[in-house]
């Protein structure tokens, strides 16, 4: 699942939402000899699905309240499920049936964001001025690599299944009295300013996509799957990659209730929580005794560490030990 927040795909967002709007428009511009399949996708948002482009553009431009020149007007949320998660979707519910519960989705998404910023008054999509386009392909640009190499030409359709949400939400919120900011990303360290624009947890909000979907649809998320374990394995210290490659290695076990241990302590290795193995294992509650077992079954113990004096010492005696067998053979 991939969730993105940005100022828009057509260069900016401090003015107007038209060039976005039009942008995502593009297919609803394409002619029936190129896509007999494709039936009008309307905009929607939660209350309405029908909504014309006209109405996006009016709602957006207007809701702009003592918002200076230079301030963004509104942004962009893309949401989008990796071709596993659709296929789970299109299994269960068919090709269109698909469409309109990725719909549901993002309406539920975007109760996710209201919540995140943590302001009174600010409870769920309805509190929002927002509107979704659901877009059935991705195309190739200038910036993809296939482009770059000659195999592909801007423009084209991207392989497998490529269905998605792209959501304009304004500055502001429905009452046109409140500023949010998702660029404020403070997390409530900064008083004044969340008081002022809200906080926001961008890691939250997007891991808050992968719980909704996992607990909307019944998805079975592995471990490896998730956003907490490719930001670690990315991003995180040693302590933090080891510990979340002892979890990997538990995840293959079935054992009842390890998927949701092994989830709940990966956002915490995540997050830096716990100084080494031991302390992560610790935590575990009633499952502690069944992950230390497989732990001593399955993850090879880790060799006794050595100090960097040490280890000088044993390459002195190794070198010196190598130079007098020089000298014995000759």
């Amino acid at each position: 699942m991939h969730i993105n927040i940005t100022a828009s795909e057509t260069g900016g967002n401090k003015g107007s939402s038209g060039a976005l709007v039009h942008y995502l428009e593009k297919e609803n511009r394409l002619s029936p000899e190129n896509d007999q399949h494709l039936s009008p996708e309307y905009w929607f948002n939660g209350s309405h699905e029908d909504i014309l482009r006209q109405e996006v553009r009016s709602k957006i431009d207007n809701n702009i309240a003592k918002l200076g020149k230079e301030d963004a007007k509104f942004f962009l949320i893309n949401i989008s499920p990796s071709q596993k998660e659709l296929s789970h979707l299109v299994a269960q519910y068919g090709e269109v049936g698909a469409k309109e519960k990725l719909k549901e989705f993002a309406v539920k998404v975007m109760d996710e964001y209201a919540l995140n910023f943590k302001r009174p008054g600010i409870n769920s999509h309805k509190d929002l001025l927002w509107f979704g386009k659901l877009e059935n392909y991705r195309y190739y640009s200038h910036k993809d690599e296939a482009v770059k190499q000659g195999l592909k030409n801007t423009g084209d359709r991207k392989e497998g299944r490529q269905m998605h949400v792209q959501v304009i939400v304004s500055r502001k919120d429905m009452t046109n009295k409140i500023k949010l900011s998702p660029q404020n990303n403070s997390k409530g360290t900064n008083k004044a300013h969340s008081a002022k624009l809200g906080q926001f947890d961008r890691m939250a909000f997007k891991q808050s996509g992968e719980r909704l979907f996992d607990q909307e649809f019944n998805f079975d998320r592995g471990l490896k799957d998730t956003l907490a374990y490719a930001n670690t394995m990315k991003n995180g210290t040693a302590m933090q990659k080891a510990q979340m490659q002892v979890l990997d290695t538990m995840s293959g076990h079935r054992v009842e209730g390890l998927p949701y241990v092994v989830g709940q302590l990966s956002q915490g290795v995540a997050e830096g929580l716990f100084a080494d193995i031991g302390q992560m294992i610790g935590t575990a509650g009633k499952a502690a005794g069944a992950l230390f077992e497989l732990l001593m079954t399955e993850v090879p113990q880790a060799a006794p560490q050595v100090s960097p004096a040490e280890e000088m010492q044993k390459r002195k005696k190794k070198k010196k030990g190598q130079s007098q067998s020089v000298t014995i053979s000759r």
